[in-house]
This record gives C-alpha cells, structure tokens and sequence, in this order.
C-alpha cells in the first residue's frame, strides 16, 4: 500500500506498482504497447491486426496485452489476428480494473516508451512510428513528454446525429478544442492525458509508481497518474494529430447518461484517494458536506431542464446525419450540446450522491 499526499496536505490510501519494481530501466526495444482488457475479443483483435501492420520493424516494439480477469476468448483473438507477423505477450490477470492491469503489464514491459491503447481502437500503419518520433525528438532530450496522439470516432454506416454529436463536439473528450491550437509544444495539462493512446517515457510511469490501483473503474485512473507525473516530474502533455487511433466504440445515448453518472461516482473515489488530484480536475472540494449538499438541491431542482436535454439526444439518434447539410449540422450540434449540459451535470451530481452514499453507508438519492 503507498501513501499519497495530497496538494493540502490531507492522505489517501492509494495502491501503487512499486517503482522499478520488475527491472531496472535496461531497455531491449523502442516501444511497449500497453493494451487492457476484458470481455471484447472482436475489438481486440481489430487493434492487434492493426498493429501487425506497423510500419514500424517488428523487433521495434512489443505487444502486451492484459486481460482483466479470466480469458474469455482475448488470448486466441490475440493470436489469430496477429498472424505470426508480431507475437504478443497475453497475460491473464485478477480481476482488479484497468489500472491494476495497467500496472501488471508496466512491470513486464522492456520498451524505452509505452504506449498505452484501448482494446477498442485500430491504430493507423504509422501510429507506433509517430509516438517513438515524438517522444526521441530533440526536444524531448531535455524535457520528455506524455504525448497525445488522435483518436476520431469511426464513422458507421446508419450514422446519426448523435454519433456526428459523439465525433464533433466535447461530449466525451476535447479533441475539438484541441485540433485549432497551432503550437505543437502547448502543454494541455494532466486533464487531457487519455490512455486509449498514450504514450510517455517508461522511466517516468515507473518512478511514479504506474496507476492507482484504488480507483478501479475506467474514470479519472488515467487523470490521477498524469496529475503525478507532471507533478512529480513536470512532463507536459503535447498532442500530436499524426498519431492517430480510430475509436471503434459507438456510444448510445443510455450508454453516455451512464457514463456521466458513473463518472460522479467515481469521481467521490478519487476526491477520497487523491484529494489534491481531485481538486485539480474539478477546481473545488467534491467530497465537502457543501458540494453534497448543493448536488442534491441540483438534482432537484433541475429535474425539467435534464428532461428536455435527454429528449433532444434521443431525438439525434434516430436522426439520419445525411439529412441536414454540414452547415446547419454544425449549429444544430451546438444548440443540443448546451441543451443537454443541465441533463449532463444532473447525472454527474446523481452519481456523486451515490457515491457518498455508498462510502459514507447514508441512503443515496435516486
């Protein structure tokens, strides 16, 4: 069990890997590619065909590939995708959540760099290539980086508008945001180190002691192990476009209310672990008596207004995005976008509520 502390000096029980706890940092290869999993092997094969077909040279990089709990067919999708062109290392581990198998894998890795991937993703031709140049560029011998590479959702067939809301707006992630500033050495910040791909020097996710195996769903695990790199060792977090993934994940409308409440939930799992981290991502205390309390006059109170928002996505999903031409899209998106921020924060608030609830043993509201 380690010890963090946070910004204010208060302590949460955060269980780590152990710095350098498998080898020193003698590295056999380039890269190691990091890839969680449980319960997708057709996802799972896309990415590892994928990255059977690098342009990078096999002996390059490795593949591994964690299994979050018994095997339920990862290990042969692994293989039969492969093809003998890369061989990955698949290692079936207990069943502890992302960042404990984040962690198993970070012991095992021999790369100079990781890459950390979704299962869920297909990774372009020169995806690993592009992160290997960003993180040995010259400028990285001074100052190393977690770099950022894309991640556009792919584009189905029936596509609606609340897939084109999904891809174009900052529903789920910011990359809209981030694809108009022109400074290749901005540094986004901890906010925006998301590890469906990742990538940062090995030595640096080591010396940090890799993720908190304490948060153990898939919110904020990623967040709370770039806060402590950048506050430990003051990498930044560059996004470079050309390292690009394609995000093979189609959200449903049910599927993202449940995501915005399980991210309240967890996020009362971070503000208990981390607090300092916590405060970073959501610029106030979470967890005090005065959050809980105005989280449930929010919930009540915005009750018609989250309504309408729901309404309106549902709506987009049953909307063609081949019907309305780009321009009128464009504003459509945005005007829904807003209309739904009241339905967004409701779910937030709900799930923090049920969060404290389930830690603190209260009746949490429904």
């Amino acid at each position: 069990m380690t010890t963090s502390y946070a910004a204010d000096g208060r302590r949460g029980d955060c269980k780590r890997s152990r710095p350098g706890r498998a080898r020193t940092d003698v590295h056999c290869m380039e890269l190691s590619i990091l890839i969680p999993t449980h319960g997708r092997p057709e996802k799972l094969g896309a990415c590892i065909a994928a990255l059977a077909r690098q342009t990078m040279d096999p002996g390059d990089f490795e593949v591994i590939v964690g299994i979050d709990g018994p095997d339920r067919g990862e290990a042969e999708a692994t293989a039969r995708a492969a093809g003998g062109r890369i061989r990955p290392r698949v290692e079936a581990l207990p069943k502890r959540g992302p960042a404990a198998t984040r962690n198993g894998m970070l012991e095992l890795a021999r790369g100079r760099f990781i890459l950390l991937l979704n299962d869920d993703v297909v990774p372009d031709a020169d995806c690993a290539a592009a992160h290997v140049r960003a993180q040995a560029a010259p400028a990285r011998s001074d100052r190393p980086a977690m770099v950022l590479g894309s991640a556009p959702w792919r584009v189905h067939e029936n596509d609606t508008l609340f897939d084109a809301l999904v891809r174009e707006t900052s529903l789920i992630f910011f990359y809209d945001r981030m694809t108009e500033d022109e400074d290749p050495e901005r540094d986004w910040g901890f906010r925006h180190a998301w590890t469906l791909n990742l990538s940062a020097p090995t030595a640096a996710l080591r010396a940090v002691g890799g993720f908190c195996e304490s948060l153990r769903d898939a919110c904020y695990e990623d967040l709370e192990m770039a806060w402590r790199v950048q506050r430990e060792l003051w990498l930044p977090v560059l996004h470079r476009p050309e390292a690009i993934v394609t995000h093979d994940h189609r959200v449903t409308p049910d599927e993202y209310m449940e995501r915005e409440r399980r991210l309240g939930r967890s996020a009362w799992d971070l503000a208990t672990v981390n607090p300092g981290c916590a405060q970073d991502v959501f610029r106030r205390d979470v967890a005090s008596d005065a959050e809980l309390e105005d989280a449930r006059r929010y919930i009540d109170r915005d009750r018609p207004d989250a309504a309408r928002g729901e309404e309106a996505l549902r709506r987009l999903a049953a909307i063609p995005t081949r019907v309305v031409d780009s321009a009128e899209r464009g504003r459509l998106l945005r005007s829904v976008y807003e209309l739904h921020l009241p339905m967004k924060r409701r779910l937030w608030r709900m799930g923090l509520v049920e969060g404290a609830g389930v830690t603190n043993g209260l009746h949490a509201t429904r």
